[in-house]
């Protein structure tokens, strides 16, 4: 016990002896920074001096040393400016990360000032000041995203844009309340989702899209930005309703209606998939890709006669489609299946007669498609009995 007790001491005097070194190593250090910031020069020396401080964590509620660091950061950031301005070389990307650093920095130093004191007060003896200062430069988060988009540096415009977008959580802004005041907050919202898309970061392309929903001028494109996300993160649920979201906002849209109305047909939901198709034609009674789906719709619900119809319109509007004839034509041969051969004849043949106008058209059509117009024909030839037409199918099929 004794022996335990005496390395306990040896322990404390130790440290006893190392806590001065390190306050003196850190005051030298700290004047070292004061006299580069005097001499109008070394400011990144300044920034080495800081950041290297900031490793040990016994300095990281020193409020001293990030004020010396950002006054290091944004003497850069001024000279950088003052070059542009005179437009002298200057890089700018290195000037818009300046303009981030010094976000960080003082975020980071707001966080070290709200720390209660041994009494549990609360004294921001910065706050007010520093939320000015950067409430001035934050438009240069802004610009530095649209720069690094037309880079297509993608990872470095979302983070300005996330920057941007983040002020209005952060304490430092406590009051001015960017989600409200800040008319460009949706349009960084939508360029940050764009980033992200492009990155195929399906997360970070939903984190800001309800904000991004609210430009007006992009919300389509937005939907369909989120459609993806969620399709690549395999959730069909909100995948299938985002679609549903853009097809009701955007019904015209090339994009929404063939993915909702392919998504209801793979899960079965055929119910759905005419119901989609019905509203689309409601609003475009001609549209060609409309008519398609219901007539497809209607002839895997086996309702043959009405998917006929719907076809013949369809060619009416254009002849040169091959699907519909297609469509029209296994509509008949199934509506054949049910009638009875011996009973049905002189219907039967009838109905063949149709089917062959059809499938020939669609054969004309779509030479390459033999594994679809081939196995028709066959049928079609043999129960009207057209030997020579048959012959020459059997021949293909084999």
């Amino acid at each position: 016990m004794q022996k335990q007790q005496r390395h306990t001491l040896r322990v404390l005097l130790l440290l006893l002896m190392i806590t001065p070194c390190l306050a003196l190593a850190q005051k030298k250090e700290l004047s070292q920074a004061r006299s580069y910031i005097k001499s109008g020069k070394d400011y990144d020396k300044v920034e080495k001096l800081m950041t290297d401080l900031l490793k040990d964590s016994a300095n990281r509620d020193n409020k001293r040393i990030y004020l010396l660091w950002f006054e290091a950061v944004r003497a850069q950031y001024l000279q950088a400016n003052e070059r542009i301005y005179l437009k002298q070389k200057q890089d700018t990307a290195v000037f818009f990360d300046l303009c981030r650093r010094m976000f960080t920095i003082l975020e980071t130093l707001d966080s070290v000032d709200m720390q209660p004191d041994s009494k549990g007060r609360v004294s921001l003896e910065y706050r007010q000041k520093h939320a000015e200062l950067l409430n001035g430069y934050r438009p240069n988060l802004f610009g530095a995203g649209i720069y690094h988009v037309r880079k297509s540096d993608y990872k470095q415009a979302f983070d300005y844009f996330d920057k941007y977008i983040e002020c209005d959580a952060r304490p430092l802004f406590t009051g001015y309340h960017y989600d409200s005041t800040d008319v460009r907050m949706p349009e960084a919202a939508y360029w940050a989702t764009y980033s992200a898309f492009k990155l195929h970061d399906p997360v970070l392309t939903l984190r800001h899209r309800r904000l991004a929903l609210r430009d007006s001028s992009r919300r389509e494109t937005t939907l369909q930005y989120m459609a993806e996300a969620r399709n690549w993160l395999n959730d069909e649920e909100l995948y299938v309703k985002t679609l549903e979201e853009g097809f009701c906002h955007y019904p015209l849209s090339p994009y929404f209606f063939p993915r909702l109305y392919d998504a209801y047909v793979q899960h079965g939901r055929l119910d759905k998939a005419l119901e989609l198709s019905d509203s689309a034609l409601a609003v475009s009674d001609s549209m060609q890709l409309f008519l398609f789906a219901k007539s497809t719709t209607l002839l895997r619900m086996e309702r043959y006669g009405e998917s006929i119809k719907v076809s013949d319109q369809l060619i009416q509007l254009n002849d040169t489609l091959a699907e519909p004839y297609f469509n029209a034509g296994t509509a008949y041969l199934n509506i054949a299946l049910k009638l009875n051969p011996r009973k049905d004849k002189k219907q039967l043949k009838q109905i063949y007669q149709k089917t062959r106008f059809y499938m020939e058209r669609y054969r004309q059509l779509m030479p390459n498609e033999k594994s679809k117009w081939g196995p028709a024909l066959y049928r079609i030839y043999l129960n009207l009995n057209m030997g020579r037409q048959f012959d020459e199918i059997d021949r293909l099929l084999k």
